[in-house]
């Protein structure tokens, strides 16, 4: 099978790196490709192997799977780009907003997986939604299932749903380093190395949260003793509204996910 990279930025490394970890895919196999970063594309060749080229015409002449992975701004030009080579292979995009109407709206009828992973995929634990275009093929739901099933979880959801994926799962990782950043300027300011102490908090609270037959809720009320430090921490979360506030975040990154669809799709009177 031959997969190629259209972009090669943070989320085609991760998927890259995370795929070779998993060996599901050999070297052979992974192709990336760039505007005019030639820089970058050896820096992916060198570090993992891979293989990369600016010869659209042979790189996509025989390949099995696009992955659509250039920065939303750049989605136009990229497929207008590919459209005179494009033999109807499958074709990913792991794109925030990008649609399958503004794929097909260039490209045409096609076998189009809109996918939306995150970073964690370099190590495999990306956690992955994903849609199909109407009448694609099993065996292309196979492949990409195939791809996003070696970085981590995989789960089926209504394109609707994906900019929902996106606020919550896409950006997730980021929100959660947030926290340890905050974490870690707490403790530093009291003069401890906090680092292993929080990473494996994290690990025990997620760990609790995948086994345990209870809420996140009665979890954290099972800490939280009357009149105890877990109780004043809590009540500092509270009066910052920090419920609230992350609610919102959520909300705010799904609602620039449908904005950016909506202005993909006006661009192109979709």
């Amino acid at each position: 099978m031959k997969i190629v990279f259209i972009g090669a930025g943070s989320m085609a490394e991760a998927m890259i790196k995370g795929m070779k970890n998993a060996d599901t895919f050999s070297n052979d196999e992974l192709w990336v490709t760039n505007k005019n970063d030639s820089n970058r594309l050896q820096l992916l060749t060198e570090k993992y192997g891979v293989k990369s080229s600016y010869d659209l015409n042979s790189l996509l002449a025989d390949a099995d799977v696009l992955i659509l992975a250039v920065k939303p701004k750049d989605a136009s030009e990229a497929l207008y780009a590919i459209k005179p080579h494009y033999n109807g292979q499958l074709l990913i995009s792991v794109l925030a907003g990008l649609s399958i109407g503004f794929i097909e709206s260039i490209i045409g009828k096609a076998p189009i997986a809109r996918a939306m992973p995150n970073t964690s995929a370099m190590i495999g634990q990306s956690a992955t939604g994903l849609s199909f275009s109407e009448g694609i093929f099993s065996t292309h739901q196979s492949t990409a299932n195939a791809i996003f099933s070696a970085i981590g979880s995989v789960t089926h959801v209504e394109e609707a749903r994906l900019d929902l994926v996106t606020g919550l799962s896409g950006s997730g990782p980021a929100y959660i380093y947030y926290i340890v950043e905050a974490m870690e300027k707490a403790a530093s300011e009291l003069g401890e190395d906090a680092m292993p102490f929080i990473i494996q908090t994290l690990k025990g609270a997620a760990q609790m949260l995948e086994t345990s037959e209870h809420s996140p809720e009665e979890l954290r009320k099972a800490i939280t003793s009357e009149g105890g430090t877990t109780e004043a921490g809590i009540a500092q979360l509270e009066y910052h509204h920090v419920k609230d506030a992350f609610a919102e975040c959520i909300k705010e990154a799904t609602d620039h996910s449908e904005r950016l669809r909506r202005q993909f799709e006006q661009a192109h009177n979709i």
